[in-house]
């Protein structure tokens, strides 16, 4: 009874941090967008592992050396702070070199301006989405310090620590990939309207600067 109260309650609470927007929902709706449907699932399932990861460390204790080491902290944190704003710049270049003409991508070398066909541009696929995901979600420590805090206050004190501590992050995994195709269908369905290229720079552009600023947020927050 007591695990399934908690199980209700820390749903509730992630449920609301979930739908609050953020980088990874600007990630998913970017990606998903600009119709390349398998990277947009790899970064979503890279993200959903990320959280797995962070919960599974958690629970297991390890993710405390976050917050009881400072230099620990600070190096997740300057790596992730640089990850996000090399990956927005990124973005911002790749835009940039498709309005002038180039018909390339300039961000990781995969994504190309195709009109019509964009489907069939040589995209990175589901690994190369993963990645991403993997990547922006293990890099950010604040991830990892709001694991420490929150996730032990759900615990039972007769529940097994580690068990319980997985099942609760299962829950959150299971709540983000539900909203996750949530933000995916909505994407598809602008799909027709941002494949216009005036859109595309627009959407670039805005999750461009706003990665970017997710990162240096990241680097001068406390």
């Amino acid at each position: 009874m007591e695990m399934t109260t908690a199980l209700w309650s820390f749903a509730l609470v992630v449920g609301l941090l979930t739908l609050t927007p953020g980088l990874d929902t600007a990630l998913i709706l970017r990606t998903s967008a600009l119709g390349h449907r398998r990277q947009a699932w790899g970064v979503v399932l890279g993200i959903q592992t990320g959280t797995l990861l962070w919960g599974t460390l958690t629970s297991a204790g390890v993710t405390a050396l976050l917050t009881a080491s400072k230099v620990g902290y600070e190096v997740l944190r300057w790596a992730g702070a640089a990850y996000l704003v090399w990956m927005g710049i990124g973005m911002l270049r790749a835009r940039a070199g498709a309005a002038g003409g180039d018909g390339t991508a300039a961000g990781d070398g995969r994504e190309q301006e195709s009109g019509p066909d964009e489907e069939k541009a040589p995209v990175g696929g589901l690994a190369s989405g993963w990645r991403r995901g993997l990547l922006t979600n293990l890099l950010n420590p604040k991830v990892g310090v709001f694991y420490v805090a929150m996730l032990p206050q759900f615990i039972p004190a007769s529940a097994p620590h580690f068990a319980a501590g997985v099942a609760l992050t299962g829950v959150h995994v299971l709540e983000g990939l539900l909203w996750s195709l949530v933000l995916v269908a909505f994407a598809r369905a602008l799909r027709g309207w941002l494949r216009r290229p005036v859109a595309r720079r627009a959407m670039d552009r805005v999750t461009g600067v706003v990665v970017v600023g997710f990162g240096v947020k990241l680097a001068v927050s406390d």
